[in-house]
């Protein structure tokens, strides 16, 4: 069950399109003020403290839930489409038309499929030193963090150029284009020359089989086979995870690849064993990593180098894609 705590805003931290981070009563908190409008110091609000209780992976921020200084407040939506649907901070966020209306007219758009939010950077980032060029979107996915506001990493990619266009799918909200489904999210991304897909930041798992939310990397390549684009899976390796499921290529990738069509394509850094997937697997040449200012799970790149090796792979293909 959830827990509710009242206290006084006592700082403001930072603040950018869509949220800010603040203290209550000297705790971190953050507003994500596409729900409940914006916070200033002296203002006694409402907190959700569940996930800070039992330890989950916020970094130790409570949510603000309410501004008990106002009485109502509202900002109009862009339309009628609701997310986060019959619960009490349901937000009209709207929801985009197609790029292009008729999936038999879409090319052959390159579309990367995540594991893990931590990827898309390395991805996007490979995809963008291999086509300078090239415009590429990013679709998240609702199976991690609903607001995109959360990704302080998405917010450096758009602001490098790394990214253009951000597009928030199910019930995640809060990106330049909304929509319904990862299928119509497709369709609204497919004036960009590649698609990156993948969950915000967090996901859950159990330690299951199929207990995880990286289980819809599956249907994000039937969703992409089907409208008629090219799959390409990133996959999810490690030298350093210290669960022996997630070393070398993770149970997680093993599981999805046996649960979808073998039309995306797997790509690899060259030089690398064959991973042993039931897909077709190339070797592509990977940028040099050891720069860049990522993290997954707490881990740098000189700490899970293979990691981010691995990721980028998925992002050359989709370049080496767009002149086949």
């Amino acid at each position: 069950m959830p827990s509710f705590r009242t206290g006084r805003v006592t700082a403001i931290i930072e603040e950018r399109r869509g949220i800010q981070r603040v203290e209550v009563d000297g705790e971190q908190a953050y507003v994500l003020t596409q729900l409940i409008g914006t916070v200033a110091v002296g203002d006694r609000v409402v907190m959700n403290t569940t996930a800070v209780e039992l330890g989950l992976g916020t970094g130790g921020w409570h949510v603000v839930h309410w501004n008990l200084e106002r009485d109502s407040w509202a900002e109009p939506g862009p339309g009628h489409e609701m997310k986060l649907r019959y619960t009490s901070l349901q937000v009209d966020a709207g929801a985009a038309p197609g790029a292009i209306a008729d999936p038999r007219g879409l090319p052959e758009i390159p579309v990367v499929a995540c594991f893990l939010h931590s990827q898309v950077a390395a991805v996007a980032t490979a995809f963008r030193t291999a086509a300078p060029e090239a415009r590429l979107a990013y679709v998240m996915t609702d199976g991690g963090a609903l607001p995109i506001a959360m990704s302080e990493l998405v917010a450096g990619l758009q602001d490098t150029g790394v990214i253009e266009t951000t597009v928030t799918t199910g019930h995640a909200f809060g990106g330049d284009r909304e929509a319904v489904n990862v299928a119509h999210a497709l369709d609204v991304a497919a004036d960009h020359d590649a698609i990156v897909v993948g969950m915000g930041p967090g996901s859950l798992g159990t330690g299951t089989a199929r207990g995880f939310t990286g289980l819809e990397v599956a249907s994000v390549v039937d969703a992409a086979e089907a409208l008629l684009l090219r799959p390409i899976v990133a996959l999810r390796y490690s030298e350093a995870d210290p669960r022996p499921r997630h070393q070398g290529v993770s149970h997680h990738t093993r599981t999805v690849l046996g649960m979808t069509s073998d039309a995306a394509v797997v790509a690899v850094p060259r030089g690398e064993p064959d991973p042993g997937v039931a897909l077709e697997v190339v070797e592509v040449d990977v940028p040099d990593v050891s720069e860049w200012p990522y993290t997954s799970m707490g881990r740098t790149v000189t700490e899970d180098r293979k990691f981010f090796e691995y990721a980028a792979a998925a992002g050359v293909y989709a370049a080496q894609a767009l002149v086949d």
